[in-house]
């Protein structure tokens, strides 16, 4: 797996828009999924992984739980895909782990906790395109009808209705982004979507580990995350857009008063 390591932060700003070029169009357009960590050494492990034990098997009964007794209105249809991206979206253990179209907002999530500037960041790049090569034929299909290079909740549907059905697809497992109905303002903002392995058991560094090329690296010295912070700040990425509302505003104004420390 490629790695680089930005030593300012104009080299950071040239690897996050690396290959953007697209001459067929005559435009910039990256092809890439971003996901931004404070740790660098910090396996892309899902919230589901972190229950310890046994968690694949409380997968089902914890989406179950979660449609039975969340209000109908907080999901538009029926769909697992939808409920799955809802209770995901909400703090419930899924295998969905978040990324973003957005290289700056995966910066900010790389910078946006001051107690962790003491260790090397980092911002994963996923190439979505070429990943498209390694899903299944069905669903390879799906994606060349419609166009796409991502799954929305809907489009999946059609290729698997619910999470056993997806694990069946291939005998090996592979992992697709998934765009998230636009839920709240929180989601738009964020530009989010997610990433989502075909098996709850395995990680999703340890199987792009194995295919090269799909992934690089972009770590983000200790020494540079100040400098990073305040030009996003200066930006206007910030908790006060990315998590509208009250709690988000706190947030901000809380991290961007808190006196820089030695």
């Amino acid at each position: 797996m490629e790695e680089v390591r930005a030593g300012s932060w104009n080299e950071l700003q040239e690897e996050l828009y690396r290959e953007s070029w697209h001459e067929s169009l005559g435009r910039h357009r990256l092809e890439f999924a971003f996901r931004g960590m404070p740790d660098a050494n910090e396996p892309l492990v899902t919230t589901l992984m972190r229950l310890g034990g046994a968690y694949h098997r409380v997968e089902g009964p914890l989406l179950r739980a979660f449609r039975k007794y969340a209000p109908r209105s907080a999901v538009p249809g029926d769909s697992v895909w939808n409920w799955l991206a809802v209770a995901a979206h909400h703090g419930l253990p899924t295998r969905l782990l978040d990324w973003t179209y957005s290289p700056l907002i995966a910066l900010h999530f790389a910078t946006d906790n001051q107690e962790e500037f003491g260790m090397d960041g980092v911002v994963w790049c996923v190439n979505y395109h070429k990943l498209k090569a390694h899903l299944p034929d069905a669903l390879q299909e799906l994606l060349r009808e419609e166009g796409a290079d991502v799954f929305t909740t809907e489009l999946l549907g059609r290729g698997a209705a619910n999470l056993p059905a997806l694990d069946r697809l291939a005998p090996d497992p592979f992992p697709l982004f998934l765009e998230p109905p636009s839920l709240d303002d929180r989601i738009v903002n964020q530009f989010a979507l997610f990433a989502l392995m075909s098996s709850p058991k395995v990680r999703l560094d340890e199987w792009l580990l194995a295919r090269p090329g799909l992934t690089r690296r972009i770590i983000i010295p200790a020494e540079l995350k100040w400098e990073v912070r305040d030009k996003l700040d200066q930006a206007n990425i910030t908790e006060r857009v990315l998590f509208p509302g009250l709690d988000g505003l706190s947030r901000w104004l809380r991290r961007y008063y808190t006196p820089k420390q030695g």
